[in-house]
């Protein structure tokens, strides 16, 4: 079994990793959300589908934590939390410059979001509605990063 300790490094980025040379590098993903089925699929679906890592937090709070501890490569963050929402989680994230440059996808039940949103904060890259096609996830988020 490989253990975070056998990757490489790549492309100068510690966080994107292959544990081979022939293989394609391992991609960091943060899921904050309050709902455990849909961060329980998110994480399965990126983990097959495009061989990344996922890892959740179920609250805005514990996801700054674990935002400035692992720098992911991208946040995907769900607007309408309990206690902290997305927004003034995503405010925390733009406040601390150890998160201030991590990408952020937005995810939100609502159909309509405010088009201000993305002029007021440059990390988000994207606003995915709930619910979303697990299947396709990954390459929403390929093709929003220029990671393909």
């Amino acid at each position: 079994m490989t253990t975070r300790k056998d990757f490489q490094a790549v492309s100068g980025n510690p966080h994107l990793s292959t544990s081979h040379p022939y293989r394609h590098p391992t991609r960091r993903v943060l899921l904050i959300d309050d709902e455990a089925p849909l961060r329980r699929v998110t994480q399965l679906t990126l983990k097959i589908t495009a061989g990344w890592e996922v890892w959740g937090a179920a609250s805005g709070k514990e996801g700054v934590q674990q935002a400035e501890l692992e720098q992911p490569d991208v946040i995907l963050l769900d607007l309408m939390m309990p206690d902290v929402d997305g927004l003034s989680t995503l405010k925390m994230l733009q406040d601390n410059p150890k998160t201030q440059p991590i990408p952020i996808i937005l995810l939100t039940a609502k159909i309509q979001t405010n088009p201000q949103l993305k002029l007021q904060y440059p990390a988000i890259k994207a606003v995915l509605v709930k619910p979303f096609d697990p299947t396709t996830l990954a390459q929403e988020i390929k093709k929003t990063l220029n990671w393909i």
